[in-house]
């Protein structure tokens, strides 16, 4: 993925907020304590929160958070959502907090679309000593056989390398966290899964799927096919075709230490 493309798909989710925030599966919350395993205190920043889904994660599990998100359309949904929350306007490459300030900083599904070259300096300005850098995606647990062939009937756009076990592996193992100068010195990465799942319709499974970047972008009637697609596919399964479901899933963590 270029630069443009990368910045075309890291801003389509304004536009699908609510249907962000209403379809989004949270995070598994042993995935989440793991993150903020050895962060010195309570204070974590989530960073790039979108419409909060990992903010009410945190909060449930009793984090002082403030959250941060740049698209003006899913901050909102997050203030309507939890409104008890601080969430300010910022990104990853310009965070509005001031030095040491927090002791984690987590990302939800929201890593990938940083630029770390200028990210992980911020991002380690704000983090005390000694504080975790981490971030979270939620991934079809492709093992399962219904759930491998959706990668394969969308062509990647529903269902991407990165949103499955193997491929989030490969990914992050490569992930670049800047290594040179004072402001940017992070340990070694670690990562970890976790089993999750989320009940789901055929229904509110693509609609689930469409609010993924890569069908967000795509022209409306190539986006309607491929939903289509995904649609039948699950109608012609027993395990899918009538009622709730769980869909089968996991959470995979990475994370670093700010040393």
């Amino acid at each position: 993925m270029d630069e443009d493309e990368r910045l075309s798909h890291a801003s389509s989710f304004g536009a699908a907020a609510v249907a962000y925030a209403e379809h989004r599966p949270d995070y598994a919350h042993a995935a989440v304590r793991w993150a903020l395993q050895h962060a010195p205190g309570p204070r974590v920043l989530d960073l790039g929160a979108g419409t909060g889904k990992l903010t009410a994660t945190l909060v449930a599990l009793g984090a002082d958070v403030v959250a941060v998100e740049p698209d003006p359309r899913m901050l909102t949904e997050l203030r309507r959502r939890l409104p008890d929350v601080r969430a300010r306007s910022g990104s990853a490459e310009a965070i509005p907090l001031p030095d040491a300030s927090v002791d984690a900083v987590l990302a939800g599904n929201a890593l990938h679309w940083f630029d770390m070259a200028v990210a992980g300096p911020e991002i380690a300005r704000v983090l005390a000593p000694g504080g975790v850098l981490a971030g979270l995606w939620n991934l079809m647990d492709d093992r399962v056989e219904w759930v491998g062939g959706l990668a394969r009937i969308s062509g990647g756009a529903a269902v991407g390398p990165r949103d499955t076990p193997a491929g989030w592996r490969a990914e992050t193992a490569g992930m670049h966290l800047p290594k040179t100068g004072a402001a940017a010195r992070f340990g070694s990465p670690e990562q970890a899964t976790f089993p999750h799942g989320q009940r789901r319709t055929a229904d509110s499974l693509v609609a689930t799927l469409a609010t993924r970047a890569g069908v967000l972008v795509m022209p409306e009637p190539e986006r309607e096919v491929t939903l289509g697609r995904i649609r039948a596919a699950l109608a012609s399964r027993p395990e899918t075709a009538r009622g709730e479901f769980t869909l089968p899933m996991l959470t995979g963590a990475l994370r670093v230490r700010r040393l």
